[in-house]
C-alpha cells in the first residue's frame, strides 16, 4: 500500500482545497501513523511517499493521482486543478518503489482514481464525474486495450463544488461482495454488478454523509472503515465481514476522504 503522510504547513490552504475545517496537523500526523500500523498489522507492506507538493492538503489521498495495472502505473490527471502537480511528485515515490509508469493522462483528459475500481482483472469501472471526464475515460480506453472499460455517470448531487467520486458510493470487498449506498448509484451500475453476481451491503441513509460506502478491502471480506458507522458496520459483519476501523477525524473526515482514498494498493496477492 502507497500511502502519503500529511506535510506540516499544508493545512493552511484547507479553505482553497474545500475541507471542511482545519486539521490540526500534530494530531493529523498520529491519526496517519496510527492509520499506517493498521495497514501493517493486517499484513500490508506499507510504502510511504514523501515527495511534497507544496501547499496541497488533497495530497495524502494517495489513490487519485494513479491507477494501477498488471503492467505498472498510470498517472493519471486531477479533475481538481488545485491537485495537477500531484501526479508529477507521486511518479518519484513510486520510481522510488520500484513501481514502473506504463502511461500518463494529457490535457484535455481528465481523471482521478477515487473514480475507479477493478472489478476483476479485466474489468475496470469508472464513474463519468465533476473529475474524470469523457477525455480522460477514452484515454483510459486506449491506455488499457487489453480491459473492459465501463463508464457510469455519477449523479449532480452537490454539484462541481463537492467533490463526489465513484468510490464515494460504493467500495468492493471481494470477487461477488460490495458495500454500497444504492440511492446514489447509477441503474446501469447496479444492473452490471447484479449480471455479474455482485451483492451489496447497503449502507443506510444516515451514514452516507459519514463515508459509510468507503471502505478498504484489506484482503477477501477483510476491511477498514473510518469509526463511527455502527449500523454499517453491524451489515458488513452479518455479512460476513471482518470491519477494523481507524479515527480520522483530522486525516478524513475534514477533508472527505475515507480508507480508499488515503491508499493506493500497487499490488495484491
Amino acid at each position: 500500500m502507497l500511502v502519503r503522510p500529511p506535510q506540516p504547513g499544508d493545512e493552511a490552504a484547507w479553505r482553497e482545497y474545500g475541507w471542511r475545517a482545519r486539521p490540526d496537523p500534530a494530531r493529523a500526523a498520529e491519526e496517519h501513523e496510527a492509520f499506517r500500523e493498521e495497514l501493517a498489522r493486517a499484513g500490508s507492506e506499507v510504502v510511504v511517499g514523501r515527495t511534497p507538493v507544496a501547499g496541497d492538503p488533497d495530497a495524502i489521498y494517495a489513490c487519485d493521482p494513479v491507477l494501477m495495472t498488471d503492467r505498472g502505473a498510470v498517472l493519471l490527471r486531477p479533475g481538481k486543478e488545485g491537485r495537477r502537480l500531484e501526479p508529477v511528485a507521486l511518479a518519484q515515490d513510486l520510481e522510488a518503489a520500484a513501481v514502473p509508469i506504463v502511461g500518463a493522462l494529457e490535457a484535455p483528459a481528465c481523471a482521478e482514481g477515487g473514480d475507479t475500481f477493478w472489478l476483476d482483472q479485466r474489468t475496470l469501472v469508472i464513474g463519468r464525474s465533476y473529475r474524470t471526464n469523457e477525455a480522460g475515460v477514452a484515454a483510459l480506453g486506449e491506455l488499457l486495450p487489453g480491459a473492459d472499460v465501463m463508464a457510469f455517470d455519477l449523479p449532480h448531487l452537490q454539484g462541481p463544488g463537492e467533490c463526489l467520486h465513484l468510490m464515494s458510493l460504493i467500495s468492493p470487498l471481494d470477487r461477488d461482495l460490495a458495500v454500497a449506498y444504492p440511492r446514489l448509484l447509477p441503474i446501469r451500475l447496479v444492473e452490471f454488478l447484479s449480471e455479474r453476481g455482485v451483492k451489496l451491503v447497503e449502507v443506510p441513509d444516515e451514514e452516507f454523509p459519514t463515508m459509510g460506502p468507503n471502505v478498504l478491502a484489506l484482503g477477501p471480506r477483510v476491511a477498514l472503515a473510518l469509526e463511527g458507522n455502527p449500523e454499517t458496520r453491524r451489515r458488513l459483519e452479518a455479512a460476513g465481514v471482518d470491519v477494523r476501523t481507524y479515527r480520522g477525524d483530522e486525516i478524513s473526515r475534514k477533508g472527505d476522504g475515507g480508507p480508499t482514498c488515503l491508499t493506493r494498493p500497487l499490488l495484491r496477492g
